[in-house]
């Protein structure tokens, strides 16, 4: 991969693994500097390790993204440690699988809190540093669950809803400033909501069925293309946005086509 993003600043949210550690290390890989951020904070540093080897700049930062506190330190210690901040990635999520009949308020309330909320303050934050330098870019992480609904995913379904809707205003909101505002929209990926405890391969077994089985199965069925994406191919949405001038407003879907039909 050429070197697009070379000089550039970004912060990955929710990046001490999975998801968030695949966009981390494809930035890292188109150039950028990146802070690392996540509520773990030796998961966060390992992966900062990771990004040096590869011979861009990193830290590591430990924040909670429902805390505005915290979210704002976060942002401040960015542009301290590495200079500026040209990129944000809002990724970190939480997922909670039952019913609507088996959810409580407070599955309901910790979901929103971090996948919604956590989005609102993150984007809050990270837009004055862009303003004033009048460049930036602002990725959104939602679904395709954010695009249709799942059962037993109802308070994740919609607080994915909400982050389309809020990068699609907010957007507008920004749009003679010099930032852009997009969001990507994972489909399959064998990360913990789908192969970790208690995951939908677990929860939607057959009789007699293993959960890997049940994971191969849910690829055959669920994708055309027949397997599973990667956090790898969402980095590489996330460069794309990072370095289109002209896209904004778009929750562009990487699902091999599982939104199709």
């Amino acid at each position: 991969m050429s070197l697009q993003l070379e000089g550039k600043v970004a912060i990955v949210t929710g990046a001490g693994q999975g998801l968030g550690e695949g966009i981390v290390k494809r930035l890292a890989e188109a150039g950028c500097d990146v802070a690392v951020i996540d509520i773990n904070l030796e998961k966060a540093e390992k992966v900062a390790e990771d990004v040096k080897v590869m011979g861009r700049r990193a830290v590591a930062i430990q924040a909670d993204v429902t805390q505005w506190d915290q979210v704002q330190s976060m942002v401040d210690q960015t542009v301290e440690k590495l200079g500026k901040l040209d990129i944000a990635v809002n990724n970190a999520g939480v997922i909670k699988i039952k019913s609507v009949a088996e959810s409580t308020a407070e599955d309901w309330d910790f979901v929103h809190n971090v996948n919604a909320k956590g989005v609102f303050l993150c984007c809050k934050a990270e837009q004055e540093p862009m303003k004033k330098q009048g460049f930036g870019r602002i990725i959104n992480v939602s679904s395709i669950a954010g695009k249709v609904g799942f059962p037993d995913l109802s308070l994740y379904t919609s607080s994915k809803f909400a982050v389309v809707g809020f990068t699609f205003s907010l957007a507008k909101e920004l749009q003679r400033t010099g930032i852009t505002v997009n969001a990507i929209c994972p489909g399959i990926i064998g990360t913990g909501m789908w192969c970790g405890p208690n995951g939908l391969a677990d929860k939607w077994k057959n009789p007699g069925e293993t959960m890997d089985e049940s994971w191969k199965r849910h690829q055959d069925i669920l994708i055309p293309q027949g397997e599973a994406q990667t956090p790898e191919d969402m980095g590489d949405l996330a460069v794309y946005f990072a370095t289109s001038k002209h896209v904004t407003a778009q929750a562009i879907n990487v699902d091999g086509g599982f939104t199709s039909a």
